[in-house]
């Protein structure tokens, strides 16, 4: 597979990596055909996302997507975030091979599953967006994961299967 210098860049020098500590937001996304998890969580200053940061369990163009979400949302207010959609991504990031695509949908979603995650724990479910993919969005405290397994803290279910509070 080929990637550009921007993908390789953020996959070499990741922009953002951690975790902030008691985080306004948190939202994880995973894929259990991929095996990539995304975690962002944010730290939200005047409805302006003041902090960033993500864990990412996957391959290369998974981490290159997490770094550059982060640093296209930095200082947006919460709504402009959650327009940052996976065409944008993509084009930031100089492309993807077409069997990486579904990377930028786990960052996007990661992302606004943290937003999501803030305007809930503020009494503002009305302001939730949906989210790009099939992915299911949880909360963070939630232990269980899909499949039954715990190995990747994914919550998709399993080949034809439901997880209860999933999306149809």
């Amino acid at each position: 597979m080929h990637y550009g210098e921007t993908v390789l860049d953020h996959f070499m020098n990741p922009r953002n990596v951690g975790e902030i500590e008691n985080p306004d937001g948190v939202g994880q996304i995973g894929n259990v055909q991929c095996g990539d998890i995304m975690r962002i969580t944010i730290r939200v200053t005047d409805n302006r996302l003041g902090d960033v940061k993500f864990k990412t369990f996957g391959c290369g163009a998974a981490i290159a997507v997490s770094s550059i979400v982060t640093e296209m949302v930095k200082g947006k207010t919460l709504e402009e975030a959650t327009g940052v959609n996976r065409e944008a991504v993509v084009q930031a990031l100089g492309g993807l091979p077409d069997k990486k695509l579904h990377c930028s949908n786990l960052g996007t979603d990661a992302l606004k599953a943290a937003i999501n995650n803030y305007w809930r724990r503020n009494g503002q479910p009305e302001k939730v967006v949906a989210l790009e993919d099939e992915h299911l969005e949880h909360d963070a405290e939630e232990a269980n994961a899909c499949c039954g397994s715990n190995e990747r803290g994914c919550r998709q279910p399993a080949v034809g299967g439901t997880v209860e509070g999933s999306r149809t």
